[in-house]
């Protein structure tokens, strides 16, 4: 895979959220099908077909046999009542949402850095290649590509909604100053040097948290 393919497939989710937002598709609300897709944003179906699976296990769509590709309401999801209810008893409990957040998100790194056909997915080298080219990539790009290959589904749909609790550290595109954090954190992920991960990406979540009131 070339490396503009790469680039491409960050460049696809993105689209698809867009077409999404711009179409005012709703929850239950049919997408256009693959080839449609592939024509509108001038693609290959094999980039758009792994860009609509990343948002399946983001639980923000689903695919019916012989029906289509479908918009959910994740909001409906007994998880967020259950978050939701224990949230709003307790303010306090704000921090141990972060925390927890925290947890799959180390694990996370552990098991794609730890297994070599995780830490061997184009995804890591193009965000590598857009922040040495860019010099910035969107933050959560990184975190959440992180979730959805370690492949643990309720993970990342527990990430999904955790992270919308509280100050969301992963908004926007990364400055110069912690650019090193996160090529430190790519490098250690494509090397299979899991220490090396959880120490960037420790250092990189210090960095975020500075000057941000997370509790």
């Amino acid at each position: 895979m070339t490396n503009q393919t790469t680039k491409m497939y960050l460049q696809i989710v993105r689209e698809l959220r867009l077409l999404i937002e711009k179409e005012n598709i709703r929850p239950g609300g049919k997408l256009p099908s693959e080839r449609e897709l592939a024509e509108r944003l001038q693609v290959g179906r094999s980039t758009v077909r792994e860009a609509l699976r990343s948002l399946e296990l983001l639980g923000l769509i689903e695919t019916r046999r012989g029906e289509g590709t479908f918009l959910t309401d994740f909001r409906k999801h007994k998880l967020v009542e259950i978050l939701s209810t224990f949230i709003l008893q307790d303010t306090k409990t704000i921090g141990d949402v972060h925390v927890t957040r925290q947890i799959h998100e180390k694990e996370a790194i552990r098991i794609v850095t730890g297994t070599q056909n995780l830490n061997q997915l184009p995804v890591w080298g193009s965000l590598l290649l857009q922040l040495q080219e860019e010099g910035a990539i969107v933050r959560e790009d990184l975190i959440r590509e992180i979730l959805i290959s370690s492949n643990n589904r309720l993970s990342l749909k527990m990430w999904f909604l955790l992270k919308q609790y509280g100050d969301e550290p992963f908004q926007g595109h990364s400055e110069k100053d912690e650019n090193q954090h996160i090529q430190q954190l790519l490098t250690a992920i494509i090397e299979g040097e899991i220490e090396q991960a959880i120490d960037s990406y420790t250092g990189w979540i210090t960095w975020l948290s500075q000057g941000r009131e997370l509790t």
